[in-house]
């Protein structure tokens, strides 16, 4: 059975890529293959257009990586806690980023959603379970890149807010977490503003 186009494409491109590496940088995989030490923890949007390696020009082994339908940080989401745990206790990352962008597509829906009824039954579907925080933070924002600010805001707060944070802040580990929006429009990050450390506000 021949294989599909899209797929020999990927697998093609990604034998140019790693030959062309290993000439600009000889043994870079066999040095690579020893171990990571990222000093980024990216708690993203798994949109297609926000690949982080990209925008931010890394390499692999540069940014440790969580990405999720409009980059939620549930404090109940044993997923998003393993990647954080992970990344602070094991791995060292002295930043964590939480990276939402314009015109995300989760947030959108979650704009339409709360113009409607709220609805007394909890949402059936995956995906409007995921969403239902963030649909009931549309309900006080009219307008898309609000949202996404406000939604990277509060998702800040709750990775100060954990467990995994207050243990290594408590601990004496200077590790930060930051709130930045990246413009689809313009392929560049934004930082909010919103940073905070062991002791506050950074």
């Amino acid at each position: 059975m021949p294989q599909d186009y899209i797929l020999a494409r990927l697998l093609s491109n990604n034998a140019q890529w790693a030959e062309d590496v290993e000439k600009a940088e000889p043994g870079f995989f066999a040095e690579s293959a020893k171990g990571q030490s990222p000093k980024v923890l990216w708690i993203g949007c798994a949109d297609s257009r926000v690949p982080e390696s990209v925008v931010t020009a890394s390499k692999p082994g540069d940014i440790f990586v969580h990405r999720n339908i409009a980059n939620q940080f549930h404090p109940d989401d044993d997923s998003a806690l393993s990647v954080l745990t992970y990344a602070v206790a094991h791995v060292g990352v002295q930043h964590v980023i939480l990276v939402g962008h314009t015109n995300c597509g989760g947030a959108q829906a979650c704009l339409a959603a709360a113009s409607k009824p709220s609805a007394s039954a909890p949402p059936q579907d995956p995906l409007s379970r995921w969403l239902a925080p963030l649909t009931e933070l549309a309900r006080e924002h009219d307008e898309l890149t609000a949202l996404v600010e406000a939604n990277v805001r509060a998702q800040v707060a709750h990775i100060a807010e954990s467990e995994v944070m207050k243990a290594a802040w408590a601990a004496g580990r200077d590790v930060q977490v930051h709130g930045w929006v990246y413009e689809l429009e313009t392929g560049r990050l934004r930082d909010l503003g919103v940073s905070l450390g062991k002791t506050g506000a950074v």
